[in-house]
């Protein structure tokens, strides 16, 4: 059984606006994943806090947060302002290595729809310590410039009847340069509705994190070494 988790609502400053989210930490967390929501969706999302509860009962902290203000998320464009989205996953995953609860620890990062491609031009910026990116029904072509300089091992997860997405995975998939995994699950639409759908999804991300996110105690001599 997994021990207690400590939750935390947080706020971080991204240039003029405040980002609200929840970390959540659980005892003897060896790493942390930051979720990158795609359009229209929020920390609120049915389906990334049930990945996130997964992820967690592997002693994963997560932190789920609103990217776009509720006034941004009315404006259609923002929601597909990738450079806009980029910049404030940059600036939380900023304010994660100054958290005293997380900031030792190696960090990840999940993305879902648009936010996939926020999350993989983040980890291919040069100097970023993403160690690991996951993927579910995710846009990566949203990123294509970007996907051969990711040097972080990445999983995409697409539904196998999620016709259209799994066609541009495939596309981004060969552009990756990085330990890479496309996993098409079967009978899966875009939004994994289908019965033990999603649970795939969290078992498949929390595997892949917990077996590229080195452990924490060596990221930190690691980062304290440079």
């Amino acid at each position: 059984m997994p021990g207690p988790c400590k939750e935390f609502l947080i706020s971080v400053k991204a240039g003029s606006v405040a980002l609200e989210g929840m970390l959540a930490v659980p005892q003897d967390a060896e790493g942390v994943v930051l979720f990158a929501h795609g359009s229209g969706s929020s920390r609120f999302s049915p389906r990334n806090n049930f990945v996130a509860n997964v992820l967690r009962e592997h002693k994963l902290a997560t932190l789920l947060i609103d990217l776009l203000t509720p006034t941004e998320d009315l404006d259609y464009e923002k929601r597909f302002d990738i450079e806009l989205l980029t910049q404030r996953l940059a600036a939380v995953a900023k304010w994660i290595r100054g958290e005293s609860s997380v900031g030792n620890l190696p960090l990840g990062l999940f993305g879902a729809s648009t936010g996939t491609a926020s999350a993989l031009q983040l980890a291919a910026q040069p100097q970023k310590d993403i160690f690991a990116v996951v993927s579910r029904g995710g846009r990566p072509d949203l990123a294509m410039e970007s996907l051969p300089s990711v040097t972080a091992p990445t999983l995409l997860i697409v539904g196998g009847d999620d016709y259209p997405v799994v066609v541009l995975n495939r596309r981004a998939y060969g552009e990756l340069r990085a330990e890479k995994e496309l996993s098409i699950i079967p009978g899966a639409t875009h939004l994994f509705e289908e019965p033990g759908t999603l649970e795939e999804v969290a078992n498949q991300a929390a595997a892949w994190f917990t077996r590229h996110l080195p452990a924490a105690k060596v990221f930190s001599a690691l980062s304290q070494a440079v």
